[in-house]
């Protein structure tokens, strides 16, 4: 179920957004607000709708209860930092839902996995059975070269959109006690990976849910 709009954190991302435009402004002569947004006035709108479909954004796909910050405040001190790190001042009547993805990467927010988006994923649990050649089992994104033959991990300082790759989907690997890694599975969605080890194992203790952004081990 999607979280209720805090109308605090609109605020706080709108705040944040404008106070960061206006010192890029400052700092290039180059950077017109005025100009690129046929006024003051649509430029406050501009940073109110980016402000709102954010938050509308992240209450459907951030997992709040694994914050470690008090969310407005959080917004307030670098949602516009983060912003403009992908986005030129001027340019933010196209900001969009993938750009949601881009800050909730540059701020290392926690994301719901299977919620439409693609966010790393690495949850580990022991074996249950001592005498098995596994220590511990493993799901964790990966995704396809398209440039290479190969595949590589999916994580958390990788650009999600990038285009020399696949999308991600969930790798299933054992690791043995001298660190060798083997890989066992795939699975389209961390639900499936999950499924799938809980019917070879029962109880293995996979949470139901997985949070993007956050490496969970043992």
């Amino acid at each position: 179920m999607d979280e209720p709009n805090d109308p605090a954190a609109v605020f706080a991302c709108a705040l944040s957004l404008h106070t960061a435009c206006l010192k890029a402004a400052k700092n290039d002569p180059a950077v017109n607000l005025s100009e690129a947004y046929q006024g003051g006035d649509q430029f406050m709108r501009e940073m109110m709708r980016v402000a709102d479909l954010f938050e509308t954004w992240a209450c459907k796909h951030v997992a709040f209860e694994a914050l470690d910050d008090v969310w407005p405040y959080l917004l307030e001190n670098h949602f516009g930092d983060a912003c403009l790190a992908f986005m030129e001042p001027g340019d933010f009547a196209g900001f969009d839902h993938d750009d949601c993805l881009r800050v909730a990467f540059r701020l290392q927010l926690p994301v719901w996995a299977d919620c439409g988006v693609p966010v790393p994923v690495f949850v580990e649990r022991a074996h249950p059975v001592s005498t098995s050649t596994f220590r511990f089992l493993r799901i964790r994104t990966v995704r396809d070269s398209l440039v290479e033959n190969g595949v590589d991990s999916f994580n958390a300082e990788d650009d999600p959109f990038d285009e020399e790759f696949s999308a991600p989907y969930f790798g299933i690997y054992g690791l043995a006690d001298d660190g060798t890694v083997e890989h066992i599975a795939d699975r389209d969605s961390y639900a499936g990976a999950r499924e799938l080890m809980e019917n070879l194992l029962p109880g293995i203790g996979f949470p139901e849910r997985a949070v993007g952004m956050r490496m969970e081990g043992t």
